[in-house]
């Protein structure tokens, strides 16, 4: 199966049309940064009319969004970017909306949302900061926080379990599912542009750093030392291996994922389990997008990639049959419809 294909050649634009001129107040070393500067790479790149463009957002540190770029944009209320952003991709089905959340926004008081805004399968794109906690308002303990951690809001640790984003998209029947790291702007650069390309809602996590209040969430998958081991670059037709040697991949045993080492016990090559980021059905990519450290790496990359009717083109195709068939076509026909009588 193939994504949609966007007309590049359209329209000549730059970098700096969609560089804004306010200030950014994100704080220094915040991965918010480099996503900021991989999406103006990427705009321009994408074939579309730059008044086309509209960022959407809720409350939080990654809502700010809409401020630094230079194009129309919303921010609204805690939890309710998707409402919004469905509101507007409905009123006109050729803006490429992009959706800017927390792992907070978007998991907790916005829950809701998030979950059907999936299922129905919107043409938009979601943008999910996971930075494992409630930046904003200065370090409580958010549905990604890892259990036992200690917060400003659980000085004993966390004796919740966190949420993984990739399973709750698999789970509400999502059909794009992408994951990527904000130490590799170039990574994140190739995630957003498949993103923009899928016809449905692209849900892109995004393992971001909160210098101040989860200083190295995200440590084993970013560090120097450990990187290597805990970072899997899923590519659709590859084999899944990872590690500093490259002798590491991923295996299917029954209805599990297991890890081997190339070269013993007979394994070669060709036994490692091969991503396909076009299978309908979901099991391997829930699996795939479930692997989390220390016991796995992280899948980073397009984990789920798959066609299906969008909520807004359906829509649409209501509208226009609604048009043809129905026998009110006027205010009038529908002010003269029904049961009607005459007063002398």
């Amino acid at each position: 199966m193939e994504n949609q294909i966007i007309d590049t050649e359209r329209i000549q634009l730059t970098k700096e049309d969609f560089s804004s001129d306010q200030m950014v107040k994100w704080c220094p070393g915040c991965g918010d940064h480099a996503i900021l500067h991989a999406i103006e790479n990427v705009f321009p790149n994408l074939g579309v009319a730059k008044e086309d463009f509209v960022v959407v957002s809720g409350i939080g540190c990654s809502s700010r969004f809409p401020y630094y770029m230079n194009t129309y944009g919303i921010h609204s209320i805690h939890g309710r970017a998707a409402a919004i952003a469905t509101g507007v991709k409905l009123a006109n089905p050729n803006l490429s909306v992009w959706m800017i959340s927390g792992d907070g926004d978007s998991m907790a008081i916005g829950g809701n949302h998030f979950i059907h805004v999936i299922r129905r399968n919107l043409d938009i794109n979601l943008l999910l900061f996971n930075n494992k906690i409630y930046g904003l308002t200065k370090g409580q303990f958010s549905p990604t926080t890892p259990k036992g951690t200690k917060t400003k809001t659980s000085p004993q640790g966390t004796f919740e379990r966190p949420f993984n984003p990739g399973e709750l998209v698999i789970g509400a029947q999502g059909n794009f599912f992408a994951r990527t790291i904000d130490t590799n702007p170039k990574a994140m650069t190739v995630v957003f542009m498949e993103a923009a390309k899928h016809k449905g809602t692209s849900v892109v996590e995004i393992l971001q750093n909160c210098v101040i209040f989860s200083n190295k969430a995200h440590e084993l998958i970013t560090s120097r030392e450990t990187r290597d081991e805990y970072q899997l670059f899923v590519e659709h037709g590859k084999p899944m291996i990872f590690g500093a040697k490259k002798d590491k991949g991923i295996v299917l045993k029954g209805t599990k994922l297991e890890i081997v080492t190339i070269g013993e016990n007979g394994i070669t090559e060709s036994d490692i389990l091969v991503h396909d980021q076009y299978e309908k059905d979901s099991g391997v990519h829930a699996m795939i997008s479930s692997m989390m450290p220390p016991e796995f790496p992280v899948a980073l990359g397009v984990i789920r990639s798959v066609k299906a009717e969008t909520f807004d083109q359906a829509m649409m195709n209501s509208i226009e049959f609604a048009k043809e068939h129905s026998p009110i076509k006027t205010m009038d026909d529908l002010l003269n419809s029904g049961s009607t009588w005459t007063i002398d």
